[in-house]
């Protein structure tokens, strides 16, 4: 890997308001410098082909390809990606779905900003 290598992460919500929250947490805790963000599913795996980031937080309940479908389109692109689920909806049919589709990690909003930074980090890691 090359010396100017860095961790980098994408952020998948449509939620403005959640992408803010998890940026915060990834800057406050010097996690990386390199942030790409997704509206959707459709958009995450356009910019997961352009960026391949180390770690995807990627929301479950989302327009136009919702975040296990999007998931399983990571997945097929490159079968070691990282995707951590975070979500509001922790109806077990769904977490069970994001773990098959081989979903690292399933967060339930409202987070703990410390439990998330705690994740990002664990998941980040190369």
């Amino acid at each position: 890997m090359s010396e100017d290598y860095e961790p980098s992460i994408m952020i998948v919500d449509d939620s403005h308001f959640t992408r803010r929250a998890i940026r915060k947490i990834v800057e406050e805790n010097h996690l990386s410098n390199k942030i790409i963000e997704a509206e959707d599913g459709v958009d995450a795996v356009m910019k997961y082909k352009e960026h391949h980031p180390t770690l995807v937080t990627m929301d479950v309940l989302m327009p136009k390809a919702d975040g296990i479908q999007a998931l399983r389109a990571i997945k097929k692109i490159n079968p070691e990606a990282k995707v951590m689920m975070v979500s509001s909806t922790g109806k077990v049919h769904i977490v069970q779905d994001a773990m098959r589709a081989g979903a690292i990690d399933y967060i339930l909003k409202p987070f703990d900003s410390s439990q998330m930074a705690i994740a990002l980090s664990k998941h980040g890691r190369m």
